[in-house]
């Protein structure tokens, strides 16, 4: 069913928003991918903070354009039956949710993404995102890579005690 112009209108208004605020919106084809297996990666995807939207390619490049920080990014690879991931709070999560989702469904392809800063990465450059850890999990390394030297000298330390109360124990035998 075509959508008429005031629909349309709501439709752009809505992927502006979703752009705007998006830190990386993930582009990927789903031809052949069932019904039943879009909605489980929506399900999927959504525990990610990530949302999914089927939106016709005229659209998003009509949306495109009317964000400022976006006019400049490369329209030529929107063909075709599209869906786009957003995320306003992580670069990788979109990237990741398709990942895990394309090895169980080979139907979903990337095409590429959309940086907030306006830049369009290729397919490659996101599968190569996609293998990233999150940022919590970037956050957790770095707090452990930190406390590596405290947790260092609190063995040490406790095994010179532990050597100390040994020979104390010895002696008072």
């Amino acid at each position: 069913m075509a959508l008429s112009k005031d629909k349309k209108q709501v439709v752009v208004k809505e992927v502006v928003d979703a752009l705007s605020a998006s830190k990386m919106t993930v582009v990927a084809k789903y031809q052949g991918t069932t019904v039943k297996a879009i909605q489980q990666l929506r399900r999927d995807a959504r525990d990610g903070g990530t949302s999914l939207r089927v939106v016709k390619n005229r659209l998003v490049v009509k949306a495109l354009q009317d964000v400022d920080a976006l006019k400049d990014v490369d329209t030529s690879t929107l063909k075709g039956q599209l869906l786009y991931a957003f995320n306003a709070q992580d670069e990788v999560a979109p990237a990741q949710a398709l990942a895990a989702f394309a090895k169980l469904n080979p139907s979903i392809e990337f095409v590429g993404a959309i940086s907030a800063q306006g830049k369009f990465l290729t397919a490659d450059e996101v599968k190569a995102l996609a293998t990233l850890p999150g940022k919590d999990q970037l956050i957790a390394q770095v707090v452990a890579t930190l406390l590596s030297p405290v947790n260092d000298i609190t063995n040490a330390l406790s095994g010179n005690l532990h050597a100390l109360l040994d020979g104390i124990e010895a002696k008072a035998s």
